[in-house]
């Protein structure tokens, strides 16, 4: 079972901008607990993958390791940690990417 992190800031935008439905929203994050493998590929940062997922017309970013993602069964994924960082809506999805793929290249994991 993978280890799921919200950021505090990613945590308070979603509840200001969904408010209800925020509830349904953390239960599809959390759901990447059971099934890491869950998400599309955007980009990869040496070992770090950047991987989305959907809901509505957003989507939600997160972090995570890329060699352990790709090759290990989800039954030995004990020790993943996955990390959601931003949250994008149809029109600045890209700036979005880029963002994070540049705190990747400048700071690194620990740049969230």
């Amino acid at each position: 079972m993978a280890k799921v992190i919200i950021t505090s800031d990613l945590e308070k935008q979603i509840n200001r901008a969904f408010k209800a439905e925020s509830v349904e929203i953390f239960s599809l994050m959390s759901a990447l607990k059971d099934n890491p493998k869950k998400g599309k590929e955007v980009c990869a940062v040496g070992n770090v993958i950047v991987k989305e997922i959907r809901y509505k017309k957003y989507g939600f970013y997160f972090i995570a390791d890329r060699y352990k993602i790709k090759f290990l069964l989800s039954s030995e994924l004990k020790d993943l940690l996955i990390k959601f960082v931003r949250m994008s809506g149809k029109k600045n999805q890209q700036k979005v990417i880029d963002e994070i793929k540049d705190v990747l290249r400048m700071v690194g994991e620990e740049g969230f």
